[in-house]
């Protein structure tokens, strides 16, 4: 089991954890949730033993194993089976004493502690997980250094669920994954045998996988008991009557201060008036949540153009000589919402280049309008950012024909008030530099967004945030990502991206998840 107990954590001089208190035994599914930078990751390292907290005591039970994904990703020779098998410390240890062991005694001891972890059926249950990560028999036996980034920390989450620690930390596991694949994952963590504490800004995965919530904020953490959604609706609740009990404060104030300045004049009075002076000084009003500007997402709307705005025939994609995609044929209007499905490899990517004028077809015939305008979202471009310029200057750069007071405008509607916009963008959060990215992008009123993984970098409030612009958002939306919460409430269609072409699915986003279940 492990325990905190009012620990406190200082930053700078300023308290990031404040008296948080919570314990973790068998069988707890735990979401911790909360606004990027409010410590979800400090409170892992400190769980982990690489920070030491100021305040407080942190007791973790002898044998009780905690194990985190690695954040450095897995290379060199060895294949991804014999890396997991590798992982094993205590399975290594005692496989390598059996094979010089002469003792009777302690051999017994060595069988009984083999068959206790289940050593003989570890090559099998490593092959489960590799599987349901995305690596089929053949990738199973690969080099580790031939694979990309994304799938060697694929490789480095399943060693950490192939070693079932009695508490697993999980920070944002989804981030490398496809659709497909993290539908696995959602399965594979919703019968876990022991305890989890993930982070994740996914409020599907987060549903199907959790039986409680850490909501850290201010420093504090609270737990609920339920899914996220049950968690929503009694944060919301008692935001709710915070709100009308700060009202109720008010409205007694107001009636107090009203005696006060009716009567502190009369001497009579005086010790009275005195008195309620007191009592409003010791008011207590109770914080509650504001509409965050930093949350913003607002797209600028696009000249309306008659469709189609891009339509295909017998299109085949690929790169050099190599054919990814062929006999593509689909027509897309003005007016569109299109999700991109199938698996990581499959060409999403190399589709979503081909739409956003990045990628010449092999062959086919394309035709797309005259006054067409594209927003492509890349992964790879927001750490291509210009760290040491302001956010003005970087918007004004894809606004050349705008004023000063248009570029402010434009960066208003994505919560970047005058302070904010002379910040480098070196000294802003993930979050904010996304927001950035996104009004580059719109700067000149695009007809179409192609976003690929847009969300890596937002937290719960922003991916709601940019549900609510994107429905707004009077053009044409392409969406490649594995929110599942963001494509049900964007896409009202499904393009399936497999077997070297497209098709157009028939169903919706849940007849998409159970034909992957079958």
């Amino acid at each position: 089991m492990l325990s905190l107990n009012r620990i406190s954590y200082f930053i700078g001089g300023r308290s990031l954890l404040e008296n948080v208190t919570f314990q973790i035994a068998q069988n707890h599914r735990i979401g911790l949730v909360g606004r990027n930078g409010s410590g979800k990751s400090t409170l892992f390292n400190i769980i982990q033993g690489k920070l030491t907290v100021d305040k407080g005591d942190v007791e973790i039970a002898k044998h009780f194993k905690i194990l985190a994904i690695k954040q450095e990703m897995p290379s060199g020779n060895l294949s991804p089976l014999a890396y997991l098998l590798e992982q094993d410390q205590e399975r290594v240890t005692l496989m390598n004493e059996l094979d010089n062991c002469q003792d009777p005694n302690r051999l017994g001891d060595i069988y009984e502690r083999l068959i206790q972890i289940d050593a003989y059926t570890a090559e099998s249950r490593a092959a489960i997980v590799l599987k349901g990560l995305g690596f089929d028999d053949e990738a199973q036996l690969r080099p580790l250094h031939t694979f990309s980034g994304g799938f060697r920390m694929r490789i480095a989450l399943a060693a950490a669920l192939f070693q079932e620690p009695d508490l697993l930390l999980l920070d944002e596991p989804t981030n490398h994954l496809d659709f497909e694949t993290t539908q696995w994952l959602q399965t594979f963590l919703s019968k876990y045998p022991k305890s989890f504490l993930l982070i994740s800004h996914d409020r599907e995965f987060l549903n199907a996988t959790i039986n409680s919530v850490l909501h850290l904020k201010s420093g504090k953490v609270a737990r609920y008991t339920g899914d996220f959604d049950t968690f929503l609706t009694i944060y919301e609740q008692q935001q709710a009557n915070i709100s009308a009990y700060n009202t109720r404060m008010e409205e007694q104030r107001a009636h107090m201060q009203a005696f006060v300045n009716r009567f502190k004049a009369k001497a009579s009075k005086s010790r009275q008036a005195q008195s309620r002076m007191k009592a409003i000084e010791k008011l207590k009003f109770i914080p509650v949540d504001q509409d965050d500007p930093t949350v913003a997402f607002n797209f600028p709307p696009p000249d309306i153009i008659s469709p189609p705005m891009l339509a295909f025939e017998k299109v085949s994609l690929g790169y050099d000589d190599t054919i990814i995609l062929k006999n593509l044929n689909a027509t897309l209007s003005p007016d569109e919402r299109i999700g991109l499905v199938g698996a990581n490899g499959n060409g999403k990517s190399t589709l979503a280049k081909f739409l956003a004028g990045e990628l010449d077809a092999f062959s086919g015939e394309v035709k797309r309008h005259g006054k067409l305008k594209i927003a492509f979202y890349r992964q790879d471009q927001f750490e291509h950012l210009e760290t040491d310029r302001t956010a003005f200057h970087v918007v004004a750069d894809a606004m050349p024909k705008a004023t000063p007071t248009q570029v402010r405008s434009h960066l208003g509607r994505f919560g970047f008030p005058k302070e904010k916009a002379d910040q480098l963008v070196k000294l802003l959060s993930g979050g904010e530099r996304a927001r950035l990215l996104f009004a580059c992008l719109t700067a000149e009123k695009p007809n179409l967004l192609i976003l690929d993984e847009p969300t890596n970098h937002l937290d719960m409030e922003m991916r709601e945030s940019l549900i609510a612009a994107l429905n707004d958002y009077t053009g044409a939306v392409i969406l490649i990502t594995h929110d599942r919460h963001l494509l049900q409430h964007v896409a009202d269609r499904l393009w399936i991206v497999k077997n070297k072409t497209l098709t157009p699915f028939e169903g919706d986003l849940s007849d998409y998840t159970k034909s992957l279940a079958a």
